[in-house]
């Protein structure tokens, strides 16, 4: 059943393969990839509350899911909640300080707030890490587009 639900969410059949999720869920309560997995499949769906929902039921089976710190502070992110975003990339970096990923969103999240500069600093401390790290070059790119 996984393997269907993920092959409906790589043909962007998310309301589908919420549905092969939930009978997951219902034999494997606690099953933390399908958990983080349907909250990225709501997240798809622009259901940001319920896929909150997820990831704090994620998080609270395993408080230093990398994954579910990222998904849940990309949600706050998307609902403009960024100091509620930026704790959870917080917690991300106090487990793993050379997550590029984590970096580059944190980048984003500080740039929303205005500080563009400190932004700058941190695209450019992941893409020290990972130079191939797209989210980062894309932000990076943009954020010197402003301060020109």
């Amino acid at each position: 059943m996984l393997e269907i639900a993920s092959k409906l969410c790589e043909d962007e059949k998310y309301t589908q393969a919420l549905k092969y999720y939930e009978n997951i869920l219902q034999v494997e309560p606690d099953s933390i990839g399908v958990i983080i997995d349907y909250g990225v499949t709501l997240q798809n769906l622009e259901r940001y509350n319920q896929a909150l929902a997820m990831y704090d039921r994620a998080l609270n089976l395993q408080p230093k899911n990398m994954n579910a710190l990222i998904n849940k502070g990309s949600v706050l992110h998307t609902l403009e909640k960024y100091s509620e975003a930026l704790s959870c990339y917080n917690i991300a970096l106090n487990i793993d300080k050379n997550n590029p990923i984590v970096l580059a969103y944190k980048g984003l999240c500080i740039g929303e707030t205005g500080n563009i500069r400190l932004a700058i600093k941190y695209f450019k401390k992941a893409l020290s890490i990972d130079n191939e790290c797209e989210l980062a070059e894309i932000s990076l790119a943009t954020a010197k587009g402003i301060t020109k």
